[in-house]
């Protein structure tokens, strides 16, 4: 493959997965009111019968549990809705205009950009929830709603208020309950595809997850485990390195971080640890918080030593690594399937521990 198609196949997929967006909606003006008197004949002294202005429509986001990417938005970037109907003579009220509803993926979260500050507005976790980005004005009243005892004749009406407008910040982040970071070949993708029926690429070369992926693990009872296998990190990813850290913000709501070390080559206690303490420093850099949710380190693709020689490791490593009650130390081969079953009950009991 040329320089140039690497570059095509690259970008083609990254483009594949929006997580960012940036819009602006204009929610609809309320219709005026209309200024009106009944004239009809045998009725010598009509009164006022001017109707009202119509709703402006609201515009809103709702969840879609089948949207996993707001690509969408970057094809459509303003969305505007129409101003409610005018009101008109006979009492004729204007119609009110329709909600404009915007489908984004579960997990979105919406910040309003202003001047100089950017505000939580809020954001969509579940399938069908409504969350009001801007309300459509008020339609305005007619002249027969001022008709009363002391003004027989008014001869004004309201006009409809102004609907909201707002230029908002869409941000995607993946809900899972498990997140899977590691380094480039790490064996993220591979574990994935074993613990579920996620089938993402696997190649030996680095950096073949650009986007998250996700797959749901069959647990005890009936129950279901989302795990998000995140893109891999490298040394100075906080800078800008590789891929960055645009994607880690899909595991600040995973209730469980799995750090994968491959010990593929790298048969030397010394190489593992600075590779583990690689990836926490990546953590940690983007945000504190994260490194608190590593409860699980993996050794993997151990299938590429030695039985004996991964006991050794475990033993060695497990005083640096593991933390009684807060941190595990364990060994996978998701090729042999060695430690994949003790790994799928560790998987939900720390998730079930995170949550209770």
């Amino acid at each position: 493959m040329s320089p140039f198609m690497g570059l095509i196949f690259f970008w083609g997929n990254i483009m594949r997965f929006i997580d960012e967006a940036t819009i602006e909606v204009h929610a609809g003006d309320g219709g005026n009111g209309c200024v009106s008197f009944r004239r009809e004949k045998f009725v010598p002294k009509g009164g006022p019968d001017g109707g009202n202005g119509g709703k402006g429509g609201d515009v809103l986001l709702v969840g879609d549990s089948q949207k996993n990417t707001l690509l969408d938005l970057l094809h459509q970037r303003t969305f505007r809705v129409k101003k409610g109907g005018n009101g008109a003579g006979k009492r004729k009220d204007g119609a009110a205009s329709p909600t404009l509803e915007i489908a984004v993926p579960l997990g979105t979260e919406v910040w309003e950009l202003t001047d100089d500050e950017r505000l939580f507005v809020g954001e969509v976790l579940t399938d069908g929830q409504e969350l009001l980005l801007v309300a459509g004005g008020r339609g305005g009243k007619g002249n027969a709603h001022f008709a009363s005892s002391t003004m027989r004749v008014p001869r004004f009406a309201q006009p409809g208020e102004a609907g909201g407008i707002k230029k908002l910040r869409l941000v995607l982040k993946v809900i899972a309950q498990v997140g899977l970071v590691g380094l480039p070949n790490a064996g993220k993708s591979t574990l994935i595809s074993v613990l579920s029926a996620a089938k993402p690429k696997v190649a030996g070369y680095p950096f073949t997850t650009l986007n998250p992926n996700l797959g749901i693990m069959a647990g005890r009872d009936y129950a279901r485990l989302i795990i998000a296998d995140i893109p891999g990190l490298i040394e100075n990813a906080h800078q800008g390195s590789g891929l960055g850290i645009r994607f880690l913000k899909h595991v600040e709501r995973t209730e469980v971080i799995v750090l994968l070390v491959s010990v593929k080559n790298r048969d030397d206690e010394t190489l593992l640890f600075h590779d583990y303490q690689t990836v926490m420093g990546e953590l940690n850099a983007y945000n504190p918080q994260l490194i608190k949710r590593v409860k699980l380190v993996l050794l993997s693709q151990t299938d590429t030593l030695p039985a004996e020689r991964v006991k050794e490791l475990l033993t060695v490593l497990s005083p640096e690594i593991a933390e009684p009650g807060e941190r595990l130390l364990m060994a996978v081969s998701s090729t042999s399937g060695a430690g994949i079953e003790d790994l799928k009950g560790t998987l939900e009991n720390l998730v079930n521990s995170a949550t209770s």
